[in-house]
């Protein structure tokens, strides 16, 4: 296998989610009629159908991270070099920003734009260290023979994690520096974008011994 088509893999596959994630949320929140509920459900189903998708066409390429953090649990392991690290990390950010832009450009918004949505509060922090660690424990317990149901599975957590947590998941480094560039339903303001990175790091950092432990 060529050694780019791992990274393009990994550049459609974030653009196609983050596309995604801002075209749905902000379809819902246009035809919701205000009801904030409604619109979250659309998000949140379009939002797992389109990471079942892309887990089972993407898997065999690349092993579909489309998140940095997976990546960095990869690396961990020893599955990723760290060369392939930087590479899947890079497509990953340039993907999600290309995939918010396309959502932009679908819907006839601005292109270039920044949140004015806030999310900043420690329930919030907590809730994407929480969501991180939900997300790498089921991403890693899908290797090996259990490889086939990781796109159900993740699916599913994502879509649950919507409404069980009270970031509304993001548990992705990418997808939210990408979403600060959408003053759309699914935004988040750039001030407040460190803290959530920051936040799934951590909950990264907190799964490690966990993994070595589940390996």
């Amino acid at each position: 296998m060529s050694a780019s088509r791992p990274l393009l893999a990994e550049f459609a596959g974030t653009a196609a989610l983050l596309a995604t994630v801002i075209g749905s949320g902000h379809m819902g929140q246009s035809l919701a009629g205000g009801n904030l509920a409604v619109a979250l459900l659309a998000n949140s189903l379009a939002t797992a159908a389109v990471l079942y998708v892309l887990i089972t066409v993407l898997g065999p390429v690349s092993g579909a991270h489309l998140n940095p953090a997976v990546s960095l649990m990869s690396w961990r392991d020893g599955d990723l070099s760290a060369r392939a690290l930087l590479g899947y990390v890079a497509a990953q950010v340039s993907g999600a920003i290309a995939g918010v832009w396309v959502a932009h450009l679908l819907f006839g918004l601005p292109l270039l734009q920044l949140s004015s949505t806030p999310r900043s509060a420690p329930g919030l922090w907590l809730s994407e260290l929480v969501a991180t660690v939900a997300l790498l424990v089921v991403a890693r317990s899908c290797r090996g023979p259990a490889a086939g149901r990781a796109p159900a599975l993740v699916a599913l957590t994502v879509g649950a994690g919507y409404w069980a947590t009270s970031s509304t998941f993001f548990a992705n480094p990418a997808v939210t520096l990408a979403r600060t560039l959408s003053d759309t339903f699914a935004g988040i303001r750039p001030a407040d974008a460190p803290a959530f990175v920051l936040a799934q790091l951590v909950g990264l950092g907190l799964l490690i011994p966990v993994a070595r432990w589940m390996r």
